[in-house]
């Protein structure tokens, strides 16, 4: 039981962390997007910096992940194996079909990245759950 507990803890912890390098991660993307053009008038110098320290900051993330994945039991570190494949699969062969319909302009506007990571999380959140759901 105190083995548990501990276990349940530690779980929490890594959940804590792993969001504080997310919203850490997130606020430093949009201070280097939005901040370029609104706070320090396209200062290259500035910009560059501060891209450098978000991406020591999600190298910071990914470690966090890392973490969080090797704190899970055997059970959810399978369902998020399974969830990431899926997530992965998805976003190679959506992401290259939609690249190349902006190249070969069977769209009418530019493919962007944002629109990847939105199918991205979402892909990941839906196989997360119905993962869950088929092992209840």
């Amino acid at each position: 039981m105190k083995e548990e507990q501990f276990f349940k803890n530690k779980n929490k912890k890594n959940t804590r962390n792993l969001g504080a390098w997310t919203l850490l991660w997130v606020f430093s993307l949009a201070l280097v997007t939005f901040g370029h053009a609104l706070i320090w008038n396209e200062n290259t110098t500035i910009s560059l910096v501060l891209l450098i320290v978000n991406t020591l900051i999600g190298i910071g993330m990914i470690l966090a992940n890392v973490r969080y994945l090797n704190g899970l039991d055997e059970l959810q570190r399978k369902i998020h194996l399974e969830a990431m494949g899926i997530c992965l699969g998805v976003a190679l062969v959506a992401g290259i079909t939609y690249s190349t319909m902006d190249v070969t302009n069977i769209i009418a506007f530019n493919a962007e990245i944002s629109h990847l990571i939105i199918l991205m999380g979402l892909t990941y959140l839906v196989s997360i759950l119905i993962i869950n759901a088929r092992y209840k």
